[in-house]
């Protein structure tokens, strides 16, 4: 008899492969992602932690493997339709509307994964569901205070947390976060841990990252991608002694 899925295991996939012609840009990948956890996936550039991101969201299809949200296999599911189900991300490059309200950047996302097809005489800022939904997601963002302001006003900090408060917007399960420290200084790095720390409760947050000093302190999970491939998935501690990955990407002390 086979056992039931583990509930927080919210997102998993199993020999997840691509190939870009001739290029196997990530071979064989299985990896789970579970609810109360920061599973940080680090590698030098061209490991294939980007690769992995896109195929996970649905914006690229997969050369081979499969992806399981939950109980559900989504590998043929659309980006739009994973979305929707439960997969939220962020980009490496910002992507925000600098003229609206930092407010307005959030009503809109609550908006278009909780459309109101039906309420044609309401007019779509007076739409109380998804003012909440922007509201709750700015305060686990740490911006609520910032909720009038421009969003093209805010620091480079303040913008990658409005991307993050933009994808919470859509209730998202997972949180795929690719390079949301990069360009931060050390105190906006900190409101930004403090941040995933306060999500991680009820989400299961995939995090790539080069800031090897903020990786060990948030994740609970590290997985270390060379080529394409894992060489290791243990805890910061397991890795950071972790000979194969001292070698291949930490440094060594001798």
């Amino acid at each position: 008899m086979s056992l039931p899925p583990d509930p927080d295991v919210l997102l998993r996939c199993q020999d997840l492969a691509r190939r870009f012609g001739g290029l196997m840009a990530v071979d064989g990948l299985t990896l789970e992602f579970r609810r109360g956890e920061v599973h940080a996936v680090i590698g030098t550039n061209g490991a294939g932690k980007s690769t992995l991101i896109n195929m996970l969201s649905g914006e690229i299809p997969s050369s081979g493997g499969s992806v399981w949200l939950g109980a559900q296999d989504v590998t043929t599911w659309s980006q739009p339709r994973r979305a929707r189900a439960g997969i939220g991300r962020s980009y490496q490059r910002t992507t925000i509307f600098p003229e609206f309200s930092v407010f307005e950047n959030c009503r809109l996302c609550a908006q278009a994964a909780h459309p109101r097809p039906f309420a044609l005489w309401e007019s779509a800022d007076r739409c109380k569901v998804s003012g909440d939904i922007a509201h709750e997601a700015l305060r686990a963002a740490g911006l609520d205070e910032a909720a009038m302001q421009p969003a093209g006003s805010l620091s480079h900090g303040g913008k990658r947390q409005l991307e993050i408060a933009m994808c919470l917007s859509t209730r998202p399960k997972v949180l795929l976060l690719d390079e949301p420290l990069a360009g931060m200084g050390a105190e906006e790095t900190d409101r930004m841990l403090q941040v995933l720390q306060g999500l991680k409760a009820g989400h299961a947050v995939l995090l790539v990252e080069h800031d090897m000093d903020a990786v060990f302190r948030i994740a609970e999970r590290i997985t270390v991608m060379v080529n394409g491939t894992v060489i290791a998935s243990d805890t910061p501690e397991a890795i950071r002694v972790h000979p194969e990955v001292q070698s291949a990407y930490l440094g060594t002390d001798e």
